[in-house]
């Protein structure tokens, strides 16, 4: 397997969808609040769960990317599609980002690492060449799984549309106050909760594990991703579908991981305890099977 490491996106280059797409989202989030109403604030906190909990959390993250856990296609497709309404792209390019992440956590390669400025993790690195945009070959490289599905296939082309078409329904059923809090208010506060995965858990927080990366465990982010925030646990282990690792360690998407296999809707959950004795070639071998390269895919 190839070590060499992946060049850092261009940074000579403004990425202009992301930059209009931003702006418009803080414009309409900033708007929301001329507009409050308690229906349209719990409506969108109920989406905020949907999309960071389910789609991210449970989706995106623990099922696409490292496969923690196997649960019949519909609930997969279903997670997926709950992940497109948080505004981070399709699963493809979210999965393949991700694991190239893994693989040169904090080093040469890492597309959204805080030793190339805090606030590059944090947000500039979508802003400027082409790092939200994978090439076809390292989705083929890094996430040949995906490729094989045609459905998340179209999913990553079409991620916008069931965004849109919610943004319809809210709209027609309680106006503005629901179109700008169930969209953009909720969307915007969302990308700055999962933003702050990549930034600040890599640079704030406690270190249980000796992990070869800058990972910490951060409480506030913990409480605003549903459990994305223990994120020195997770680099420590990343195919483990539990984050928290301790009691206090409040991990929701883990709870409803495993309320999927209390019902006998999810299978081959894999978990870590915080007693499990770290190994480092144990975290490298279980990060190279996540990533799930293999030269036949290049």
């Amino acid at each position: 397997m190839a070590t060499s490491a992946r060049p850092l996106a261009r940074q000579d280059q403004i990425n202009w969808t992301s930059v209009i797409a931003f702006i418009v989202f803080h414009a309409g989030a900033v708007a929301a609040l001329f507009f409050f109403t308690w229906p349209a604030f719990f409506v969108a906190l109920a989406l905020y769960y949907v999309s960071l909990s389910l789609g991210i959390g449970m989706g995106y993250h623990r099922l696409l990317t490292h496969r923690s856990y196997v649960p019949p296609k519909w609930i997969e497709y279903f997670l997926a599609i709950c992940g497109t309404l948080a505004l981070e792209g399709g699963p493809l390019s979210w999965v393949t980002t991700h694991r190239i992440h893994h693989k040169y956590s904090d080093q040469d390669g890492d597309p959204h690492s805080p030793n190339d400025g805090k606030w590059w993790s944090h947000l500039l690195w979508m802003t400027v060449g082409d790092a939200t945009n994978c090439t076809p070959e390292e989705y083929r490289r890094y996430s040949p799984d995906l490729c094989r599905d045609p459905f998340l296939v179209w999913l990553s082309k079409y991620f916008w549309v069931p965004l849109a078409v919610v943004g319809v329904v809210l709209f027609a059923w309680g106006g503005w106050p629901f179109l700008l809090w169930g969209i953009f208010f909720r969307v915007t506060v969302g990308l700055h909760s999962t933003w702050m995965v990549n930034s600040l858990t890599h640079f704030w927080g406690s270190r249980r594990f000796a992990t070869s990366d800058g990972s910490r465990n951060n409480l506030l982010v913990g409480l605003l991703t549903f459990g994305e925030g223990w994120h020195n646990n997770h680099h420590a282990f990343p195919t483990s579908a539990r984050h928290g690792l301790a009691w206090y360690e409040l991990d929701i998407s883990w709870m409803g991981i495993r309320f999927l296999k209390a019902i006998g809707l999810a299978k081959a959950v894999r978990t870590a305890s915080v007693d499990t004795k770290f190994r480092e070639s144990a975290t490298e071998a279980a990060r190279e099977k996540t990533l799930a390269v293999s030269s036949q895919d290049r």
